[in-house]
Formats: structure tokens, C-alpha cells, sequence
């Protein structure tokens, strides 16, 4: 029998708030964190918005100096994951810090130190790079970064997946703690690409809106007719899981119970979902043979939801597929209205919001879904929070690169 696995600790940072609370209440009150691009001049760029996060102060975290050795991406998740492990009381808890282990998710990595170290390599040749150049850019240096502000020494991987890669991070920590490779796991994702290259490439790609330059908040607009495209967002999203023995040893409060993960490969696009949805639909199936989780008792689904034309009717069409009957029944809806598409922090921070909507029995909102489209025809719950009991919910990340995640969490009894 697989030992349970509880959610003990959470922490934050967002073009919506920078803490837990603050994101909720803002998700609650139909809030979003999309505006004007500020880290660059975007003026001939295609897409001119994005959900940036705004008056982040690292040095309430981590010290200055240290501070200064990390790209953004690396204070976002250092940041969120003191928040969630002074949430889970782990400073007081007198744990066996080798056997306290990091599983990060992570797709870009320190970008915007990339495109400043390479325009110094041009401009001036190679020994006027940055010298941190490569220890600020490789992805892995966020868990690392979070190791050493924790004291922790168990195991730190980071896992890229494209914008499934905070899920799967999160599912593979779930699975590791069941094995018993560690007692703790620091978990989640992390992202700050609102650069010129990010963005440019992105726009490449005619990714992104560009129908709303002139009126930011109105961007993002997920399962809506009128959306055009996915706003591009930063921010870490941070959990303490641990099995429930553990937890209990120790005294925990127990946030919800994290029951079961499920992954899949569409292997049929590098940017592109499967046209019916088959990928995402082997890993619900997945995640329900894994958590002991029927279909019907989903009540809500925080779906991948990323307001572009190809999508949100692919993954309408799975949530069909994957509940039967049952997805007309169910709540769903996609909160990157609020917060944006925060890549390979989005699946974590979503899974926070899972537990909180679990919490406060309340399901959030898809924010700007005024024109239903008729190829996504499900309960998105438009604008407005609806209040209901939720015991079981479920949350699904798809990258480029066909990787499709799924999590379920389960009120904690």
C-alpha cells in the first residue's frame, strides 16, 4: 500500500501577490497581474504585455550578497520556498536535513544573464563577460541556491518539461517520498522569462496575444472566442510535501493531501497538442489508477488553460474524454487570467491554488470569459468565484514537447 503523501507547506511569488494569501484573495476578486511589458522596451514587439511580478524585494528572504549571485528565477524560488517552509514550521521542527531533498521544475533558467552576457561577448569580446555568467544561467542553480539558504542536503534535481515541468517536479517528489528516498521534499517550479529573447521567440512562434496591446488586462482570456493568445508571466511556486507519518510525528498542520500524479508524452509535436487530446487523457487516466481517484469524484479542475486558439478546445476536448458524462458535471477553470502563463512555475502555483479553493470550498474563476466559444463548452466558471464543497481536485500542465502532467489533491481526512 502506497503511504501517504500531505502537503504541509506552501509559498509564493506572483504577478498577483507575493505571498499565498495575497494571490488567493486576488484570484478571488477577479484581479490580474497583466499589463504593459516594464523589463524592456518592447515597442517592436508583436505582443507588448505581460503578467510581471511587481515590488519583489529578495533581501526579505535571502541576504543582499547572496541576492546578487542569483538570476531572477533563482530569488523567485528561493523566496517562495522560505515562505513554505516557515508555513510548515520547519525551522523549529529539529529534522534530519539529509534526508530533506529539492525536486524543482525549471524550463529557461537565468535568460535574461544570457542575453546580457552575450551582448557583452559581442560588443566587447569574451573577457568582458559576466564572470557568473554560466553559475547565474544553468537552470539547476535554483534548487542549489535553495539548498544553501535552507541547509538542506539531501538530494536537489530539477526537472524540465517545458510548462509541465513544476506538475511533473511535483509528482516526482510525491513519488520519491512514497519510495523513501527522503522524509521531505522542497518542491515546485520557478520562472522569469520577460525578456527580449524569450518574448521575441515566443512572438516567433505567434504564441502570444497581440490583440490587446492596448488593453493589457483584457489579454489573458482563457476557453473565451475572443482570446488570441497566452500572456507570458513569471514567479515560483513552492510546496513542503511529506509523507503523513512524518507530518504527524512532528506535529504538522496539514494543508491537503497530495494523492496522485499521472505523466505522459503525446509524441507527436514539438509545440503542438495532439489533436484529440490522447496525451493528456493517458495521464488523467494515470493520476486516477495512481491516487485510487474515480473520475466522478473530481468536483474541480484547474485545467492548463492557456487562452490560445489551438488549446483550449484540444484540452476541452480531453477533459471529455478523460470524465465522460462526468466533465459536464464538474467545475472547471483557468486561472492564468489572472496570473498569466508562468511556464514551468505555473503547474505549482496552480496546485497551491487547488489547495486553497480545497480550503476555503470556493472554485476560482476564469477571469475574461465574456464569449463562450462553442468548442469549449464545459462549466468554466466565468468572472465570479463559486462557492461549493470540493474534496477532490485536479490540476493538468502541457508543454512543448508534448509532456502532459497531471496532479490530484484530496481534502485532508
Amino acid at each position: 500500500m502506497k503511504s501517504k503523501v500531505v502537503i504541509t507547506g506552501m509559498g509564493v511569488i506572483s504577478p498577483i501577490g507575493n505571498d499565498v494569501q495575497t494571490m488567493w484573495e486576488s484570484i478571488k476578486q477577479g484581479k490580474t497581474g497583466v499589463g504593459p511589458i516594464t523589463c524592456f522596451d518592447a515597442s517592436t514587439f508583436d505582443s507588448k504585455v505581460a503578467a510581471e511580478v511587481k515590488d519583489f524585494d529578495p533581501a526579505l528572504y535571502m541576504d543582499k550578497k547572496d541576492a546578487r549571485k542569483m538570476a531572477r528565477f533563482s530569488q523567485f524560488a528561493v523566496a517562495a520556498a522560505v515562505q513554505a517552509w516557515q508555513d510548515a514550521g520547519m525551522e523549529t521542527a529539529g529534522i534530519d536535513s539529509d534526508r530533506v531533498a529539492i525536486m524543482l521544475g525549471n524550463g529557461i533558467g537565468g535568460i535574461e544573464i544570457f542575453e546580457q552576457s552575450y551582448k557583452k561577448l559581442l560588443e566587447s569580446g569574451p573577457s568582458r563577460m559576466l564572470p557568473m555568467t554560466v553559475p547565474l544561467m544553468i537552470m539547476n542553480e535554483a534548487a542549489g541556491n535553495i539548498a544553501m539558504r535552507l541547509g538542506v542536503h539531501g538530494f536537489a534535481f530539477t526537472n524540465a518539461t517545458a510548462c509541465a515541468s513544476g506538475t511533473d517536479a511535483i509528482g516526482m517528489a510525491m513519488d520519491m517520498i512514497r519510495c523513501g528516498r527522503a522524509d521531505v521534499i522542497i518542491t515546485g517550479g520557478t520562472e522569469a522569462a520577460v525578456s527580449t529573447f524569450a518574448v521575441g521567440g515566443f512572438c516567433m512562434l505567434k504564441a502570444l496575444s497581440t490583440a490587446y496591446n492596448d488593453d493589457p488586462t483584457k489579454a489573458s482570456r482563457p476557453f473565451d472566442k475572443d482570446r488570441d493568445g497566452f500572456v507570458i508571466g513569471e514567479g515560483a511556486g513552492v510546496l513542503i510535501i511529506e509523507s503523513e507519518e512524518h507530518a504527524k510525528k512532528r506535529g504538522a498542520r496539514i494543508h491537503a493531501e497530495l494523492a496522485g500524479y499521472g505523466a505522459s508524452c503525446d509524441a507527436y509535436h514539438l509545440t503542438g497538442p495532439h489533436p484529440d487530446g490522447v496525451g493528456g487523457v493517458k495521464a488523467f487516466k494515470h493520476a486516477f489508477t495512481d491516487s485510487g481517484v474515480k473520475p466522478e469524484e473530481v468536483q474541480y479542475y484547474n485545467a492548463h488553460g492557456t487562452s490560445t486558439q489551438m488549446n483550449d478546445p484540444i484540452e476541452t476536448k480531453m477533459v471529455k474524454t478523460a470524465f465522460g458524462e462526468h466533465a459536464y458535471k464538474m467545475k472547471v477553470s483557468s486561472t492564468k487570467g489572472s496570473t498569466g502563463h508562468l511556464i514551468a512555475a505555473a503547474g505549482a502555483v496552480e496546485a497551491i491554488i487547488c489547495v486553497k479553493a480545497i480550503q476555503d470550498s470556493l472554485y476560482p474563476p476564469t477571469i475574461n470569459h465574456n464569449e463562450p466559444d462553442p468548442e469549449c463548452d464545459l462549466d468554466y466558471v466565468p468572472n465570479k468565484p463559486v462557492a461549493g464543497n470540493i474534496d477532490v481536485a485536479a490540476s493538468g500542465s502541457l508543454g512543448f514537447g508534448g509532456h502532459n502532467g497531471i496532479l490530484i489533491m484530496r481534502k485532508y481526512k
